[in-house]
């Protein structure tokens, strides 16, 4: 309850700084545009953002036939969570790594990449499709994909202004509300502050998919376990060239970040150290 609450304060927080940048360029008129966008944007996610990140990575629904163990487990967590059996994918990706999706559980998908099938055991597949049906669970990826495409249009609308204002003056309004700093604030300071909203979204969402995905399947260690394999997994991947690659928009949904980067993108990856996760798990018992 309390994680739930921190999301949709997050997430008011996150529309609220979309309009204030509307009203900032465009005035009243701005304003409503911007929410209007917003609007269109929670329906757009809530009704297609299933379908669009499954197409993306060219995801193959498979039957029992297919693929009997990973059904085995689907259903196993299915009855441990008393939820409906979601639909079950693979996507043809040597990178190791699995995501969920889907606006409620009556709607829901699970998908695992070819590489997450060859490099871990059975038990922990299912710790790693526990957490996923956690974020099931808790409509975390209706409510993360709704993050991170008003965050995405936030930031364009700075680039937007950035370019308006290199081509045709500083755009916006010049009164005493704003100015130089205050225009400079807003094209640079906005798309930053979307960013960390949607980050803090992220991240505790990732922790809370642990706790209650350890809590579904009883074995907090077996996540541990396979979150540890997933973390060298991802990155030692060196890409195929058939493989399907991870896009930065959809990185969030993964149960691992995909995408490999230094220290300064660690601090604005959207999951929490791998080793946090994995010292908090650890430290469960039932």
């Amino acid at each position: 309850m309390k994680n739930m609450l921190k999301t949709t304060i997050l997430l008011v927080a996150l529309t609220g700084l979309m309009v204030l940048i509307g009203d900032y360029f465009g005035g009243r008129g701005g304003m409503i545009i911007a929410l209007l966008f917003a609007v269109i944007i929670n329906f757009g996610s809530y009704w297609y953002s299933d379908k669009i990140v499954l197409k993306m990575y060219r995801a193959r629904e498979v039957s029992p036939a297919e693929s009997p163990n990973l059904h085995r487990i689907v259903d196993g967590l299915a009855i441990k969570a008393k939820l409906p059996k979601p639909k079950v994918y693979i996507v043809d990706s040597g990178m190791p790594n699995a995501f969920a999706t889907g606006r409620d559980p009556k709607n829901a998908a699970v998908a695992v990449t070819t590489g997450i099938l060859n490099l871990l055991s059975y038990e922990e597949i299912e710790g790693v499709l526990a957490h996923e049906f956690a974020h099931v669970m808790n409509r975390d990826t209706l409510i993360s994909s709704v993050a991170a495409t008003i965050a995405g249009i936030i930031t364009m609308m700075a680039s937007m202004a950035q370019w308006a204002a290199i081509f045709g003056g500083l755009g916006g309004r010049s009164d005493d509300k704003g100015g130089i700093v205050s225009f400079i604030a807003m094209i640079f300071l906005a798309p930053l502050a979307a960013t960390l909203i949607q980050l803090a979204i992220s991240r505790s969402r990732e922790y809370a998919a642990d706790s209650e995905g350890a809590q579904i399947c009883r074995k907090p260690w077996v996540l541990a376990d396979a979150l540890e394999k997933l973390e060298y997994g991802n990155s030692n991947y060196k890409p195929k060239t058939l493989d399907v690659q991870p896009k930065e928009s959809s990185a969030h949904m993964f149960i691992v970040n995909p995408l490999k980067g230094g220290i300064i993108q660690s601090l604005f990856s959207t999951h929490p150290l791998t080793e946090d996760r994995v010292k908090r798990l650890r430290s469960m018992r039932f």
